[in-house]
């Protein structure tokens, strides 16, 4: 028995075409591959051999690189153009390095130097087999590539439907809470008390801090942060319209440097800057009118909140006077930013600053 025969038959069920103008040479590598486990078939110039290939079912290619008419070259490049083409081993009978480089750059998988008195035969089974495991492994590339793609599509629906479910629940808190506002306001003009009247009415204010965080929410196409600078903005105008209406005596100004936080935090800060506007308006002017300013500045991971006036100041030694509602609010609203709470000695009037982190906003979890 022919030792080859006994060689393992890794290639099983491989169909090699074999294109060589050289029929008797086609033979030996049909009879010699074949006992490797190749299914090999041959074609004897470059159209049959593009012909069988447009049949489909040819998984490589072996190629000479001289014949007739159309060379190994020209067939490469037309084998180059059809869809999903199989590798193809470049065979040629030179030692010219130019020739292996040229089909390399055509599109060659490798290329085999023809020695049939050699190791011809054992070196193209070699270069087979390294042509079908890159074809192999570039389709399993292209496979995981596909999958981290349809993976990302899947996950950019499910951020898309979840960003829409957020909007959706917080248009629907922000319309409660209007709700709720417009209750309050109705419930302080049906009583002649003017403490309840004032109770409802700050009570509408700090309801009004985490409506506005909503309906940021849910008008921007960002659900997971706020723009500081926006909300208070908006969140002061209404108290300053307030304050208009009503009897309070300030002159609201501004200056908020553009920053994003997380909802919840823009929640606390609101409520924070409401009570302390509120607290101004109260004490600041008795009988007058005069400025509150608010400042917001964000430097080196961290944010200084200010509130102050020109006023008569604070009762000494009661700053935000430690049994009122107003101070225990700002207090635990402090506490959940992680803010210091500072009251700075001003010649005129008060100034109360809060000092925090600045945060990183994590991202939205699915």
């Amino acid at each position: 028995m022919d030792g080859s025969q006994t060689e393992p038959m890794a290639a099983a069920g491989v169909r090699l075409l074999y294109i060589d103008d050289d029929p008797g040479l086609g033979r030996l590598v049909q009879r010699q591959l074949g006992r490797r486990g190749y299914v090999v078939e041959t074609a004897t110039c470059g159209a049959d051999g593009l012909a069988r290939i447009g049949e489909g079912g040819i998984d490589v290619v072996a190629l000479d690189h001289y014949m007739p008419g159309q060379d190994g070259l020209e067939t490469l490049a037309a084998i180059r153009t059809l869809q999903n083409p199989p590798p193809v081993v470049y065979v040629t009978g030179t030692q010219e390095s130019r020739v292996a480089v040229a089909a390399l750059k055509a599109g060659a998988s490798d290329y085999v130097v023809k020695e049939v008195q050699g190791d011809f035969i054992e070196l193209l089974s070699s270069a087979i087999d390294a042509a079908l495991e890159q074809v192999k492994m570039r389709r399993a590339h292209e496979a995981a590539e596909a999958e981290i793609r349809a993976a990302r599509d899947r996950f950019e629906a499910l951020a898309a439907e979840r960003a829409l479910l957020l909007r959706e629940m917080n248009h629907r808190v922000g319309n409660s809470l209007q709700i709720i506002m417009s209750l309050l306001h109705l419930q302080a003009g049906a009583t002649d008390n003017a403490e309840v009247q004032t109770a409802l009415s700050n009570a509408r204010g700090r309801v009004s801090a985490v409506a506005q965080v909503h309906r940021r929410l849910y008008t921007s196409d960002q659900v997971t942060t706020v723009a500081v600078d926006q909300y208070l903005g908006a969140l002061l105008d209404d108290l300053q319209i307030s304050a208009q209406h009503g009897e309070v005596g300030i002159a609201l100004s501004t200056d908020i440097d553009p920053l994003e936080i997380d909802p919840d935090r823009a929640v606390a800060l609101g409520v924070i800057v409401t009570e302390l506007v509120i607290n101004a308006s109260k004490y600041a002017y008795p009988g007058a009118k005069g400025p509150v300013r608010v400042t917001l500045i964000s430097a080196d991971g961290h944010v200084e909140l200010t509130v102050e006036d020109e006023g008569v100041g604070l009762p000494e030694g009661a700053p935000l006077s430690a049994s009122g509602l107003g101070n225990r609010i700002v207090r635990a609203m402090a506490a959940k930013l992680g803010a210091a709470l500072e009251f700075p000695p001003r010649d005129q009037g008060a100034a109360v600053r809060l000092t925090f982190p600045l945060m990183d906003v994590p991202a939205v979890g699915l």
